[in-house]
């Protein structure tokens, strides 16, 4: 079948605008929009149907093309106005309303590029349905699909903004059913170090155990279990910084809360959520946290990233170097602690998960490699400093405990002595 021929199948069905009628062969030509190609084929049922007219070819000719006439001279400014498009319902007569509606919505952001997206009613999508069915084109695209490039067409224009197909700035996603809009703001990420000065804090926000942060006696109706964490600690210079909504945290790995993050400093990502502004003197922003955590935390080496560091922050098998402070219950001699100390160098460690986290992870064996452990220090009384440098994802105070032989081989086990580390410091993150 022919354009023409399934033009009049489309006229048929009743009145019709130019969008929708040139968007049922919208993959045929190059160079024009679905209006112009609506118009073009009215305007050739026109002619010919006046043609058949004039030339009194048959009957049945003249009652066809008479018939699709009707709704073809009205996009050619000869019938009513008041017939209704049955494919859009008129939407297509909302353009610039929408257009309107989306560049209000962007002043005082910052932003480069953006993409429009749009929701359809079920009406509508029936409706559009029913004309595939009923014309059986083969050639059409979607109806949000035009309604997306010729609203962005008309925002691009009065913003002076580019349009980003993968990866935009801000989404607008324009709901016809319900006459709004929503704007969808990608969020900014920031890669970072952090060092821990303090114990007690946690890396991130945790929720209180006991009411679940919904704020209880326990937790002062604060939903906190901790006061406060790194993430917080950071996150009230991102949000003002970039007028960001909220921010997540992303750590390389994670560290008890009595530990120390020393050295170079911890990896982490931190993500500003929802930005009205996307660039920032990160030097300054630094100073910013710096000053807000009064010691606490320092960050340092600061820069933009995309969203898919995270993956990869969060894949890296780091190896990390600790600094133990460690007690023993009964006096030992530094000669045998450091043989067991060189037994357990370059040694694959069998740890089941430790009771204090099994809580909240899978209680399975793992296999984590100590790369080398030594005595730095052995003092009058009684304590041991040891350096240990060992694979990501080693609980390294049950390599000293032994956690009740969950953790094997294990310096308790070695010395048959318990031990404890009574402080931890990271001063390494092998990244």
């Amino acid at each position: 079948m022919d354009v023409l021929e399934i033009s009049k199948k489309i006229l048929h069905e009743g009145p019709i605008c130019d969008h929708c009628l040139g968007r049922q062969f919208a993959k045929l030509s190059t160079g024009l929009s679905n209006k112009e190609r609506g118009q073009a084929l009215k305007l050739a049922l026109v002619l010919e149907g006046d043609s058949a007219y004039k030339s009194e070819k048959n009957n049945y000719l003249l009652k066809e093309l008479s018939c699709c006439s009707v709704f073809a001279r009205k996009a050619l400014g000869t019938e009513s106005e008041d017939e209704k498009c049955w494919v859009c319902l008129d939407q297509f007569k909302k353009l610039d309303v929408w257009t309107d509606k989306a560049v209000k919505a962007l002043e005082g952001l910052e932003y480069s590029t953006f993409l429009v997206g749009t929701k359809i009613s079920g009406l509508l999508s029936e409706n559009e349905e029913i004309l595939w069915a009923e014309a059986g084109t083969l050639y059409a695209e979607q109806l949000k699909t035009e309604f997306n490039r010729e609203v962005g067409k008309r925002i691009a224009e009065k913003v002076q903004k580019d349009v980003d197909l993968k990866n935009p700035d801000i989404t607008i996603i324009l709901d016809l059913a319900k006459s709004n809009l929503e704007l969808q703001i990608r969020s900014v990420y920031i890669i970072g170090r952090y060092c821990k000065m303090v114990r007690g804090i946690p890396q991130t926000r945790w929720p209180c155990r006991k009411c679940k942060g919904k704020g209880c006696d326990g937790c002062n109706y604060t939903g906190k279990q901790y006061h406060e964490s790194v993430d917080e600690l950071i996150k009230d210079s991102i949000i003002k910084a970039f007028q960001a909504v909220d921010t997540a945290f992303h750590g390389s790995g994670r560290e008890d809360i009595d530990a120390l993050m020393l050295g170079r400093g911890r990896p982490f990502i931190v993500e500003a959520k929802s930005p009205k502004k996307r660039s920032v003197d990160l030097k300054e922003l630094m100073k910013s946290v710096d000053d807000k955590a009064g010691g606490k935390i320092y960050v340092r080496e600061f820069s933009f990233v995309g969203k898919n560091m995270i993956e990869t922050l969060k894949s890296l098998k780091a190896d990390k170097t600790y600094k133990l402070k460690v007690t023993f219950k009964e006096p030992v001699a530094e000669k045998e602690l450091k043989a067991c100390l060189e037994s357990l160098s370059s040694t694959e460690i069998k740890q089941q998960t430790p009771r204090r986290v099994v809580h909240r992870r899978a209680d399975i064996v793992r296999k984590r490699y100590v790369n080398s452990i030594k005595l730095d220090e052995l003092t009058e009384d009684g304590y041991a400093y040891i350096t240990v440098n060992c694979e990501g994802g080693l609980y390294v105070k049950e390599l000293i405990s032994g956690d009740d032989g969950r953790t094997n081989p294990n310096l308790s086990g070695l010395l048959g002595i318990y031990t404890l580390v009574e402080d931890l410091d990271v001063i390494n993150v092998d990244i």
